[in-house]
């Protein structure tokens, strides 16, 4: 990827390729990793910008970052690591942390499914339960749901948390709910938080 941006590919057999439009862009190239496998290596060594995705791996998220730090060669691109995480956040329109978690229920049924199998819609919380867990997959859908950031002012400070933790110089935030309008009433709401810190 990095040969094809810079212009210089050539095949194993010395076939030269270009890719248009992108061929001498100025791209931010970040490496996106869950552990401390291979995409932390590789994101490190060749001084890449790299994300962790606590919101996909939350257990492995100080792995992943620590993975990272240590591979870490400064480059053209990057003169010390630079981390980004992510986070899956919920937030509602009232102190009750309650309504935030009703809003937040159909990440579960999203989180049981394999990737690969389609993109199955979020269920609308308000309308009845959500579907039942995958009996094959329920450590990975507990996993996620309870490191998921919900309520009102208290997800700002699990945030900082978590960024203190693992030295995030950024947090990437995706709210996953049923309805466009509480999706965009959580992200103004987080936003108004986090600008009174």
């Amino acid at each position: 990827m990095l040969a094809l941006i810079a212009g210089t590919y050539r095949s194993a057999d010395g076939e030269e390729a270009h890719v248009v439009p992108g061929e001498g862009a100025a791209l931010q190239i970040w490496i996106l990793g869950s552990s401390g496998g291979e995409s932390a290596e590789v994101a490190g060594q060749r001084g890449l910008r790299f994300a962790a995705n606590y919101h996909v791996s939350p257990a492995t998220v100080l792995e992943a970052v620590d993975g990272y730090r240590a591979a870490f060669k400064p480059s053209a691109e990057l003169e010390r690591p630079y981390v980004s995480v992510s986070a899956d956040v919920v937030v509602a329109g009232t102190e009750a942390a309650a309504a935030a978690r009703e809003l937040a229920t159909g990440y579960g049924c999203g989180a049981q499914h394999p990737h690969g199998r389609g993109r199955h819609p979020v269920p609308d919380a308000r309308a009845g339960p959500p579907p039942p867990v995958d009996r094959r997959r329920p450590a990975l859908v507990a996993d996620r749901t309870a490191t998921q950031f919900v309520g009102p002012g208290q997800v700002a400070d699990q945030l900082e948390q978590l960024r203190d933790a693992t030295e995030a110089d950024e947090l990437i935030i995706t709210t996953i709910t049923h309805d466009h309008a509480d999706r965009v009433r959580s992200y103004r709401l987080l936003a108004e938080e986090w600008s009174r810190r």
